[in-house]
């Protein structure tokens, strides 16, 4: 058990913490919720002591094991992945070149009844027993169990870290901490190096964790999968809920409607109180009355509403130009590395309005392909364009390609045109640079600042065709869903690259997996992609168990595997139905605003005189009105219906 005491921490005069406390319980599964530079990542490095508080401490029991992964870290080592990994037991290490040391001194003494001799026996027979007392002879079988749940090949057990991606060398030191068992252990973003495989072979990890777990991830799916606690900072202060991180959402919703009704129905007594005092204060005869109700407001305890962090970023992608039916098609094509070749005769097309996601482990050729549709590398085959193709890219580590000496305004202001160049700022802050942020310069961005100004970019260019490479790292959650919102509406053709789950819901029609190569496409979103794979690791299984004689389990299995299926058909209605609220939402959204821009214009008679006139600007309005009106109807449908869906599978 670890307390966390009267926690304070400033940055630049400004509270991150203010007195915060609470309590991290044996087998704790806790999630770290807020916005980016609420405090997260800080708190778990003043947990793991790298960093003081200014006020508070961190209680930890005698012996206590902390294990931490930070957002990033540089690799400088120069050993293979298994002697990496192997480095996380020292003591392991050093009994086995003991042991193996002790075994061959002993092959080669003949003096067996000299006391030298039996001496070396018991130092053999001692490391030997600390080697399984510790569980020695496990950890070269655990560490391969990990290794390979974690996407590494076995072949590639023997290659040195320095040849392997920033991200893949990542996943060694998840692995590391893993497996050393600590009591607890504290994880910063950890699905952010990982694809979609391993993140669901993590979250099955640390479901069965012997120790607690408190990890920050902007992944909602991740943490309603891992996380039974969440705890909220906003604004120096913490709310803890014991829920994951859906079910957190709706309880502090609940909290703040509860609040705000008790401080509403206590300010009208107030009001009545204060009313009747100030009308009979001057009355003798009421005298007893208002001396009462005094003493009454005196003791009144009054109900704060809790503040809410309501910042993020808003925006919606301008219309995409017109272009032909085919969007681009690829034949035959192949893009080779030195080290291996990464894309193989691929053969694919790409039609209007099409909703692509591009899943596989890292390095399998999801960026590789969308840098050869952009232009960015060499590759051969054919890639065909159709009419008036319009591409907006960004690029998985888009914050390479903006210049650390500009400004965040000068940014934008060298590529904007025409009559955007006036509206700058409004874009700007529509990503939540405001004041004096659009004059600081690029390179003391946080990898949040420096993700929102890459997307504010893509707004200065229309695009009909919009690939984006992992989109969403370094966003917080409101963030992400205001980018979703805003794809969602996008009428143009999407290809996206992500291993985020609860963002890619509903929002892609096809999928294309890579692996080894080759490139495999299923139809439907995220998880019909997923239930398809589950589908065909089943049927793989059953032919692996038929060619192996193995004998069937008969009705049982079968009966199973109906009430399965039928649980994933269920769930898949439950997703088509979510997807087509957050649809309605959308919409939604956008009928208020155009309603609203509507009302400006009919505030301002002097200026839209010949539209109002004519009536024209009343008929939009009226007809926005009911549109808005059915859209709201079909909202309340959907979701009286999703109550249905979700009320069969229980």
């Amino acid at each position: 058990m670890i307390s966390i005491n009267n926690l304070s921490i400033q940055f630049g005069g400004e509270s991150l913490f203010d007195h915060v406390s609470f309590i991290i319980n044996d087998k704790d599964r806790i999630g770290l919720v807020g916005k980016n530079g609420a405090g997260k990542s800080t708190l778990l490095k003043i947990i793991k002591g790298l960093q003081k508080a200014d006020e508070g401490d961190v209680i930890l029991p005698d012996g206590y094991s902390v294990g931490y992964l930070p957002q990033e870290m540089e690799s400088l080592s120069e050993r293979t992945v298994m002697e990496e990994t192997m480095n996380a037991f020292e003591e392991v290490v050093q009994l086995e070149r003991m042991i193996t040391g002790f075994e061959k001194m002993i092959g080669e003494r003949e003096d067996y009844e000299s006391e030298s001799y039996h001496k070396l026996i018991r130092k053999h027979s001692d490391a030997l027993d600390r080697y399984h007392l510790i569980g020695g002879q496990g950890i070269h079988v655990n560490i391969e169990k990990v290794l390979l749940g974690l996407g590494f090949e076995r072949e590639e057990f023997g290659r040195k870290m320095s040849t392997f991606s920033s991200g893949w060398q990542m996943r060694v030191e998840i692995a590391k901490i893993l497996l050393q068992q600590h009591d607890v252990i504290l994880l910063d973003e950890p699905t952010n190096h990982l694809d979609i495989d391993s993140i669901q072979w993590l979250e099955e990890f640390l479901e069965n964790y012997k120790g607690a777990v408190v990890l920050v991830s902007h992944d909602r799916a991740f943490l309603d999968n891992v996380t039974r606690r969440s705890i909220e900072i906003s604004l120096g202060k913490i709310y803890d809920y014991k829920a994951n991180y859906s079910e957190y959402v709706l309880m502090r919703e609940e909290r703040m409607e509860s609040q705000l009704a008790t401080h509403n129905n206590q300010q009208r007594q107030i009001r009545q109180i204060e009313r009747f005092v100030e009308r009979f204060r001057s009355k003798s005869t009421k005298a007893k009355q208002v001396q009462s109700r005094i003493k009454l407001l005196e003791k009144i305890d009054l109900v704060e509403v809790d503040m809410v962090d309501e910042s993020g970023i808003r925006f919606r992608f301008p219309p995409a130009p017109h272009s032909g039916k085919i969007i681009l098609e690829g034949v035959g094509l192949c893009k080779d590395y030195p080290q291996k070749r990464v894309l193989n005769d691929l053969n694919f097309s790409v039609i209007k309005n099409d909703r692509i996601a591009f899943v596989g482990k890292n390095g399998e050729g999801k960026t590789t392909l969308s840098k050869v549709i952009t232009g960015l590398v060499d590759f051969s085959g054919e890639l065909k364009f159709g009419h008036n193709v319009v591409i907006g890219y960004y690029a998985q580590n888009q914050s390479d390609y903006l210049d650390p000496e500009k400004t965040v305004f000068k940014t934008i202001d060298d590529i904007a045109v025409g009559d955007i160049r006036t509206r700058i700022k409004g874009i700007l802050g529509g990503f939540l640079f405001s004041g004096d942020d659009i004059e600081k310069k690029v390179k003391v961005l946080s990898g949040g600042e420096k993700s929102r100004l890459s997307l504010a970019k893509l707004l200065l260019t229309p695009a009909n065709l919009l690939i984006l490479d992992e989109p969403t790292n370094h966003l917080d959650m409101r963030s992400k869903d205001v980018l979703k919102s805003a794809l969602l509406q996008y009428n143009g053709t999407l290809l996206i690259v992500s291993h985020d789950r609860d963002f890619l819901q509903g929002l892609t029609n096809r999928v294309f997996e890579f692996r080894h190569g080759v490139m495999k496409e299923y139809i439907g979103d995220i998880y019909d992609f997923l239930e398809q794979r589950r589908m065909q690791s089943l049927k793989e299984l059953e032919s692996a168990q038929r060619k192996a004689g193995l004998p069937s389990d008969g009705e049982p299995v079968s009966l199973n595997k109906a009430n399965w299926e039928k649980r994933k058909e269920n769930e898949k209605e439950i997703r088509k139905v979510k997807s087509q609220i957050a649809r309605s939402e959308s919409e939604i959204e956008r009928l208020e605003a155009d309603m609203k821009l509507k009302e400006g214009m009919l505030a301002s008679p002097e200026k839209y005189q010949k539209q109002i006139q004519d009536g024209s600007l009343y008929m939009e309005y009226e007809d926005l009105k009911r549109a808005l009106e059915r859209e709201m109807k079909r909202w309340e449908e959907l979701n009286y219906e999703l109550e249905i869906v979700e009320g069969w599978g229980n």
